[in-house]
């Protein structure tokens, strides 16, 4: 993901040791076809019934195995990219603490490992731990592309590491990657979080995606969605499963810091034009403008206070024409300085959401989840975004699937995997409509234009509950090829066997 040079060198010299002293087939780093036939003995969240697997057919047989990847990968964080203080906007986490690895916001100073769940399960906000600074620390990075860039798209994988597989054993046969290696020049990858919860082999998605990002330096980029987070590990999985698999070693504090190295959005593009990425939705307390025109080719900024009850005051054109939408979002936003994802708000870009419809309010609130924004609202959030010389055309997340079928779950089905919001011919009046009623107006086609001010929601993967109660087996991501001008830019939707095959 963000890797420097020479001091990645170093460390690559030290891990190589490591790898050499554990023999030729330390697990976690064993060559990529070892690796991908170890994850297809493992019994597919289908075929578990929700039963942990055979201790003998895990890939990872003990916590060390992983340790070893998830310390090689948080090195490369921490000696990359991100260690150049020239790369930040404002603030340098690279010189303030942030990427001392005992800066844990989620544990109390001097606290025994697994004490941290503890407040989670309470509900209530955590306290800073050890380290030069250990609040909560969200940032976001932006990214210049080749002109001749494609970007691979994939929204919540949630444990589900046969699809995972699939696609890359998809893009090997494609020519994109030679084993875990980027080979195609211009080729970039780009997943949209929530790795594991829900699912039974998070851990292996986790080694994995960390796999892909160590072998291919700043051309992988993990986006932090609202699972890479303690309270939501504690309660929905991760935290179990590593308990099931590993029992005490299981150093769940090691995995939660890696989380806090992966930004909560990420803006990719080509010159001036780029596309937003993130789990969630919108947050506009955050203005991305000094990001987008930072000289660095790769950039940093942290979101510090987030601003959304003052960009709405100067702003009173915003959703003008919607006074109810205005007043509502007018008595829900506010200025804050965030503790964790959830307090004491919702940080938008790891929990908002999008309308379906085109002629939904412009404002609402999903109560106990997070913000709604619809077309026009986030039409005027794009805008708001563009410099002189950057523009923000579209938004790429997931986040919005639900376990069972809904509107957006009809439409996503329908649309193979990724669904263009605010679609012409749909319609509050058609949120209702059957699934065969919606993919007779719903767009289709392997290959679609990217409309200006587009939002895409991408499929969760179906070896989840998700896909079975939605009655889907295959997977979905994108292959966005870029352009020196906006309009040349196409996105094909591939669909490859997932819990079905």
């Amino acid at each position: 993901m963000f890797h420097g040079r020479p001091l990645l060198m170093t460390w690559a010299l030290l891990l190589a040791a490591r790898i050499l002293a554990q023999g030729p087939a330390a697990p976690g780093m064993a060559p990529y076809a070892e690796w991908v036939a170890r994850c297809r003995k493992l019994p597919t969240n289908r075929q578990s019934g929700g039963n942990p697997s055979a201790q003998a057919t895990l890939p990872l047989a003990r916590f060390s195995d992983f340790g070893l990847v998830l310390d090689a990968f948080v090195a490369s964080c921490r000696t990359g990219a991100m260690s150049d203080a020239g790369r930040w906007v404002g603030k340098s986490g690279a010189t303030d603490g942030f990427l001392d690895p005992a800066a844990m916001y989620y544990m109390e100073p001097g606290a025994p490992a697994m004490t941290f769940v503890r407040p989670f399960l309470s509900g209530a906000p955590r306290r800073a731990g050890a380290g030069a600074d250990a609040s909560f620390r969200p940032f976001a990075q932006r990214a210049r592309l080749p002109a001749d860039a494609e970007v691979f798209v994939h929204a919540d994988y949630h444990g589900d590491v046969h699809s995972l597989v699939e696609a890359l054993e998809w893009l090997n046969a494609q020519g994109y990657l030679r084993g875990f290696e980027i080979s195609k020049p211009g080729f970039h990858m780009v997943f949209l979080g929530d790795y594991a919860d829900r699912g039974r082999n998070g851990i292996e998605v986790l080694c994995t995606l960390m796999r892909l990002g160590l072998a291919n330096p700043d051309r992988v980029f993990l986006c932090r969605g609202n699972h890479e987070e303690a309270a939501i590990a504690a309660r929905y999985g991760l935290l179990a499963e590593g308990r099931i698999k590993y029992g005490e070693d299981f150093d769940i504090p090691r995995v939660l810091r890696m989380f806090d190295y992966l930004p909560v959005a990420v803006w990719l593009g080509v010159g001036g034009h780029f596309v937003q990425c993130h789990h969630g939705g919108m947050e506009p307390g955050f203005d991305p403008r000094g990001l987008l025109d930072a000289p660095p080719s790769m950039a940093f900024q942290f979101l510090g206070t987030l601003r959304q009850e003052s960009f709405l005051r100067s702003r009173p054109e915003w959703l003008a024409s919607d006074p109810a939408s205005r007043a509502l979002l007018g008595r829900a936003a506010r200025d804050f300085d965030p503790v964790d994802p959830i307090h004491p708000a919702t940080l938008g870009f790891m929990w908002n959401d999008f309308t379906v419809a085109g002629d939904e309010p412009g404002f609402g609130i999903d109560p106990g989840r997070a913000f709604v924004y619809g077309q026009e609202a986030t039409r005027f959030l794009l805008a708001s975004a563009r410099t002189a010389s950057n523009a923000v055309h579209a938004v790429f997340r997931g986040h919005q699937q639900s376990s069972a079928p809904n509107p957006m779950m009809r439409r996503l089905v329908a649309s193979k995997g990724v669904f263009r919001h605010w679609q012409d011919g749909d319609s509050a009046a058609r949120l209702a409509a059957s699934l065969p009623e919606v993919t007779s107006w719903i767009e289709t086609a392997p290959e679609r234009p990217v409309p200006e001010a587009s939002v895409w929601t991408f499929n969760i993967s179906p070896d989840t509950a998700y896909g079975v109660a939605n009655g889907f087996d295959f997977d979905a991501f994108g292959m966005l090829r870029m352009g020196r001008t906006f309009a040349d830019w196409r996105l094909r939707v591939v669909n490859v066997g997932g819990a079905g095959r």
